[in-house]
């Protein structure tokens, strides 16, 4: 998703498509990964997360030959919605394959610490190498850099062992109206700044989000064999992780999103410059994912989960500044927190999450954090790109300002919650 954020303004340029075109193009991915993840979590536990696994990265390897061949923006936009729904099956079913694999919880801990390594270096990579193919092949080449990855796990997946299934039922309407939930909450962010707030798609869409989200409760209350068991939602050590996990999403998915268009459309950089200016995230990003489990056993999780979360404060307030003429090497220096507070507090908090629920429901409770994750990370794309285009001059810095303020106060209030309720250890 990082790639792509840098392609953006060639894709726009390729395709004639606005900003809010694009921001459909991002959120495609998030929302449908979001809304997905819900249940994929739980088809990780009654499929096999094996089984899943693969089933994802076949889906995820074909929809970016979609994406890759797609001739207009709609179509990109259909294939986007593909590999959100792939990528909403891998993620859960990787990580409940660790839980199964690690059942001394600090081997685990370390496993779950490798693990978070791995996407948090591929996010901060993202943007060099979705720069370098940019300028060098074209927007098209991010896409389709995807097929031989995805061939290649399909491969090592032969060597690993069959997991445990546990059939069920599929809760449909649950599945629906989440669905209806997030799309009509992320059209109605989108589509605001430009058809208007007060407007009627724009009012039927909130309508329609609060409408679903409330029938999903009175849906998940019935249901036998619900797709989130509403009992794990009372539990703090769960609760708690998930909103966390939506604020940390929402200021790193936002930041990345607002420096791609920020490097580019107003300071008129390359894709390859835009890209080059987020090497030292990815270097810091990694040094700070194999750091936070070893600090967390030494202080405890929650003071580790706690200050990711204010560093996060600080790179949003580092950012208020950031000007058409900024110095290059203050832009630098200003984002290192960027690269430091997700990577501190979330190998803590997936670890605490995944020692607060049962090994059957490992592929349940990493389904609902990262899909609290992708719904932070979708709201802020669709917050960011309606107050950046609001004033309907381009990159808009006022309108990036009371965005990084917005997302600021929410890390605070999810910091609080954590430092109250969250067990120490």
């Amino acid at each position: 998703m990082s790639a792509v954020n840098i392609a953006l303004p060639a894709i726009g340029k390729s395709l004639s498509g606005r900003m809010t075109a694009l921001q459909w193009v991002v959120d495609a991915y998030t929302l449908m990964f979001a809304a997905l993840m819900l249940s994929a979590g739980a088809l990780a536990d009654r499929a096999g997360a094996r089984r899943a696994y693969a089933w994802g990265v076949a889906l995820f390897t074909l929809a970016s030959l979609g994406c890759a061949l797609a001739p207009g923006i709609g179509v990109l936009v259909g294939a986007r919605v593909a590999q959100g729904a792939a990528a909403a099956v891998v993620m859960p079913a990787s990580l409940a394959l660790i839980r199964q694999a690690y059942e001394d919880a600090r081997a685990r801990a370390r496993a779950i610490a490798l693990w978070t390594v791995g996407g948090s270096v591929a996010m901060a990579a993202g943007p060099v190498l979705g720069g370098l193919l940019t300028e060098t092949a074209g927007w098209r080449a991010v896409f389709l850099l995807n097929i031989p990855v995805g061939a290649a796990i399909l491969v090592l997946l032969v060597r690993v062992s069959r997991s445990a299934r546990r059939p069920a039922a599929v809760d449909g309407a649950g599945q629906l109206t989440a669905v209806l939930a997030l799309a009509g909450l992320a059209f109605a962010v989108i589509e605001g700044g430009h058809l208007g707030w007060t407007s009627g798609p724009v009012l039927a869409a909130a309508a329609l989000a609060v409408a679903s989200a409330c029938a999903f409760r009175v849906v998940e209350a019935r249901h036998r064999q619900p797709m989130v068991p509403l009992h794990m939602l009372t539990d703090r050590r769960v609760a708690v992780p998930l909103a966390v996990g939506f604020a940390v999403n929402a200021a790193f998915y936002g930041g990345i999103f607002v420096l791609g268009l920020y490097y580019q459309q107003l300071r008129g950089m390359s894709g390859i410059t835009a890209g080059l200016m987020f090497v030292p995230m990815s270097a810091v990003v990694t040094a700070t994912n194999l750091v936070s489990p070893r600090l967390a056993e030494r202080i405890g999780r929650r003071p580790v989960i706690v200050a990711g979360q204010l560093v996060f404060v600080a790179a949003m307030l580092a950012m208020l500044p950031l000007a058409a003429h900024t110095p290059a090497w203050l832009v630098l220096v200003l984002l290192l927190p960027l690269s430091v507070g997700g990577a501190l507090a979330v190998p803590a908090l997936t670890a605490l999450l995944m020692d607060a629920v049962p090994g059957e429901r490992a592929g349940t409770a990493s389904g609902l954090l990262n899909s609290f994750r992708q719904t932070g990370g979708a709201l802020a794309v669709a917050l960011f790109g309606g107050l950046l285009s609001d004033t309907g001059a381009g990159f808009s810095l006022p309108g990036m300002r009371i965005g990084l303020l917005a997302v600021a106060a929410l890390l605070l209030a999810t910091a609080a919650l954590s430092r109250l309720l969250l067990p120490r250890g």
